[in-house]
């Protein structure tokens, strides 16, 4: 009796426990179907809407079309016109023959091509250069117009001029030249030409009025300022006659001319006078006489040849002192060489000079230096 309560027991609670699950199972299903149906009505709403806004999108676009069709109507209906007119044109086009008229035209004349030589560009030259009183320099000359020029002394550019439309320059600087030799030069900067010539120039120490400008062109010198007292500008400081027969003379003239000598108007040889106004020259003349009567000339020459002071120096010959020496005072811008040949016929004979006078070094002699000439026959 006990154990068939039992049984029964267990399977109603079986059938109650499945009629439960069955139930929560059934409301589980219930409310997932609500959420479902609830999603689906959201996402068909939105559907709706898209579809309602690109319906409204295609009317929109279809009025502007229709907006700029009215709009714009008679431009495009010209436009069409115009295209149709091109076609008609292309297509059925008269092919009418063209006429062409072709003048007579002379036949050309050939030429022959002249050969142009290039201009030659002219070179910078000198018109005045002088030193004024007042130890100054004035400088003048031309070449093309409208150009530079630069001014050289002694191989340095000391100044440049702009020339003028006549292709005329002045340089007049306001500082003095201390006492020396120059050598004035000139170069066309814009075309790169130098001067063919040179200007040699002489300042001396005390008197300005003494200066010396010498133009040194290819076919000769010319004289642009000479010294002032020309008288004094040739002198003759000694005149040599030796044991062996030659006659040596030194003296001082305007630089880089000539002084010729002659013995009883017999020329006998020239010397060119130094840059620094410096002279001397010796010559073989016949054993003189003694007691006898001679007349020597000292010329001074210019560029041309031409007498520019003479002096003339007479004297009797006396008696021969039997003495092989004499004596010479050096002079700026000598050298032993230069002495040994006017003295002793060669130059290569100074090594006789420097011997005799205890000097070491030959190329050191020095100005106011008494040289002691041993003169043979």
């Amino acid at each position: 009796m006990t154990k068939k309560q039992t049984t029964k027991r267990s399977t109603d609670e079986m059938i109650n426990g499945a009629v439960d699950r069955q139930q929560s199972w059934l409301s589980n299903r219930r409310a997932f179907t609500r959420a479902f149906l609830r999603r689906f009505n959201v996402f068909n709403k939105h559907e709706n809407e898209q579809k309602q806004e690109k319906q409204k999108a295609v009317a929109e676009s279809h009025r502007t079309n229709k907006s700029v069709l009215a709009e714009y109507w008679f431009p495009i209906m010209c436009a069409c016109f115009v295209v149709a007119i091109a076609v008609f044109v292309m297509l059925f086009k008269i092919n009418t023959p063209v006429k062409v008229i072709v003048p007579n035209i002379p036949e050309p004349i050939i030429k022959p091509v002249e050969k142009t030589e290039p201009v030659a560009v002219d070179n910078p030259t000198f018109d005045l250069v002088r030193i004024d009183k007042m130890g100054n320099i004035v400088v003048a000359g031309r070449t093309q117009s409208e150009t530079n020029v630069s001014i050289l002394i002694n191989k340095k550019v000391v100044a440049t001029e702009h020339t003028n439309a006549k292709g005329e320059f002045v340089y007049s600087p306001a500082s003095k030249l201390k006492p020396g030799n120059y050598v004035v030069s000139l170069i066309d900067t814009d075309k790169d030409v130098k001067s063919k010539d040179s200007v040699f120039l002489y300042v001396p120490e005390n008197d300005y009025s003494k200066s010396v400008s010498l133009l040194m062109a290819e076919d000769g010198n010319k004289i642009l300022q000479a010294p002032e007292g020309a008288a004094k500008d040739l002198t003759v400081s000694k005149i040599d006659y030796l044991s062996n027969g030659r006659i040596v003379v030194t003296g001082r003239a305007i630089p880089r001319l000539r002084v010729s000598l002659t013995l009883n108007d017999k020329y006998i040889g020239s010397a060119r006078v130094s840059d620094y106004r410096n002279f001397g020259f010796g010559a073989d003349v016949k054993k003189l006489q003694s007691g006898k009567e001679y007349k020597i000339n000292i010329r001074l020459h210019d560029d041309e040849g031409k007498t520019i002071e003479n002096i003339e120096h007479k004297f009797i010959m006396p008696e021969m002192t039997g003495c092989d020496d004499t004596f010479y005072t050096v002079r700026r811008g000598d050298s032993l060489w230069v002495i040994s040949r006017n003295f002793l016929r060669k130059g290569v004979l100074f090594s006789v000079i420097a011997d005799c006078n205890d000097i070491k070094n030959p190329d050191l002699i020095f100005p106011k230096q008494v040289l002691q000439i041993p003169v043979t026959d």
